[in-house]
């Protein structure tokens, strides 16, 4: 092994991890355009489904995104009229993030997306599941640090 062989992009493990993830997130694009959400927006919005009501620290959390990320794309996502940001009775520091009746409805259009972006990535089921084990591994272990 060279002096600089573990500079060279090919040995790099968080290049492909890089890659493929620009060029999946790049197959949600014209789904997602229809919908008029980014892929930020979309996770975000697929949490709420799931969730209905967070904290935008329990948001960021699940998302692995930073307030400062954050914040515009709720912004953006309450502008659109999807859901609706509010301070918490309880502990005025906290701000809530709830959908509204817009954001519930847009559940329904985007049902088909992850099938049509699914149809994209060329993995039979079991390298499917294997894959999603592994990636969400490295991201525990990156979590712990």
């Amino acid at each position: 092994m060279e002096k600089y062989d573990a500079l060279k992009l090919e040995n790099q493990l968080c290049f492909p991890l890089y890659a493929c993830s620009k060029e999946v997130v790049k197959q949600y694009r014209p789904y997602l355009d229809e919908l008029n959400l980014t892929y930020t927006q979309y996770i975000a919005m697929m949490v709420l489904w799931e969730h209905k009501k967070l904290n935008v620290k329990e948001l960021g959390e699940k998302l692995y995104l930073d307030s400062g990320t954050l914040t515009p794309v709720l912004k953006s996502l309450e502008a659109k009229g999807f859901l609706r940001r509010y301070r918490s009775d309880e502990d005025e520091r906290v701000l809530n993030v709830e959908l509204t009746d817009a954001g519930w409805a847009l559940r329904d259009a985007a049902l088909e997306v992850p099938a049509k972006v699914g149809c994209c990535v060329k993995l039979n089921a079991e390298e499917t599941v294997r894959l999603y084990e592994l990636l969400y591994k490295v991201l525990g272990g990156l979590k712990e640090e």
